[in-house]
This record gives C-alpha cells, sequence and structure tokens, in this order.
C-alpha cells in the first residue's frame, strides 16, 4: 500500500510559517537524521562514543560535498571544462580522487580502512589547513572490524549520503 504523501499547501485560513519555525523544522529534521545515524552503530558502539564515530564521517562528508559543490560551480563557470574544474585554485580543499566521498562509498569490502586512509589523504593533501584534524578521532576504531563491520559502516554511508 503506498504512503500518503502529506499534503504541505497552505489551507485559505493556514497562517504562513514564520522564520523562527522554519529554522525549528530544520533543526528537528538535523537531529532526526543524527538520531538515525547513532542507531545504525547502536550496540556494538556505546552510546558514549557516538561521537567518536559521528563527528568525523560528517566532518569528512561536508568536506567531500563543499568539494563536489565548487567542482560542479567550476564547471558550470567553465562551460563544461572538467580540468579547469580540479584545478586545486577552484576549491577550499585539495581532495585526491581515490580520498572522495563517491570512491569510498563504492568499497565493497574493509570500509574501515578505506575511509581512514581517505582521511588521512586529504590531511595529507592540506598540510595547511587539515593537518591533524581527521586522524585526531582515532583510526584504531574504524578498523576493528568487532566495534564496527563493514555492513554497519556500508549502512552509515548509505544513510549519510542521502543528504548533501
Amino acid at each position: 500500500m503506498a504512503k500518503k504523501k502529506k499534503d504541505t499547501t497552505l489551507g485559505l485560513y493556514d497562517k504562513p510559517k514564520s522564520e523562527q519555525e522554519l529554522r525549528l523544522e530544520n533543526v528537528k529534521e538535523l537531529y532526526n537524521f543524527l538520531f538515525e545515524a547513532c542507531n545504525i552503530i547502536r550496540g556494538p558502539v556505546s552510546q558514549d562514543n557516538f561521537k567518536d564515530y559521528i563527528t568525523p564521517i560528517l566532518y569528512y562528508k561536508r568536506i567531500s560535498d563543499v568539494y563536489e559543490e565548487e567542482r560542479q560551480y567550476a564547471i558550470r563557470e567553465s562551460n563544461g571544462d572538467v580540468e579547469y574544474a580540479s584545478l586545486p585554485e577552484q576549491h577550499r580543499f585539495v581532495i585526491p580522487d581515490d580520498c572522495q566521498w563517491e570512491e569510498v562509498r563504492k568499497r565493497a569490502e574493509n570500509l574501515g580502512a578505506a575511509l581512514v586512509g581517505a582521511m588521512r589523504g586529504i590531511e595529507l593533501a592540506n598540510p595547511d589547513t587539515l593537518y591533524g584534524v581527521l586522524s585526531m578521532f582515532g583510526s584504531q576504531k574504524w578498523m576493528d572490524k568487532r566495534n564496527l563491520s563493514d555492513s554497519k559502516i556500508r549502512d552509515l554511508i548509505e544513510h549519510l549520503s542521502k543528504k548533501t
């Protein structure tokens, strides 16, 4: 049975939402999104350690999203010149090809090691701005499959891939 879509149109007597109400909805949406990310790793990872996993992967995902947004903008501005769009001058950070989110997402196994390698590669490519930022979260946690299996990491990656 198809799920009924919520009617979001304003009725004749409905008052438009204020800016504050819209911001509150965005905060609630973010909370629910992060809560679901925590639920994915709940069990093998204790609640006290959620931040050790969620924070670095969110940071990595955001850097990757910004890089891709900048790449798309440069492609549009240069009338489709992909080489121009990949120049370091077009980006706030350098992300090596093998360290991009979508490349890690394609991996079938050893996802923890792939994430750690990608974050470390980004740090090395940006020594003046990001060195030590991502590695401070501890690679041993990501690579210990007793704590976090590839399937849990895959689920977390796919969940985070829903938003940009």
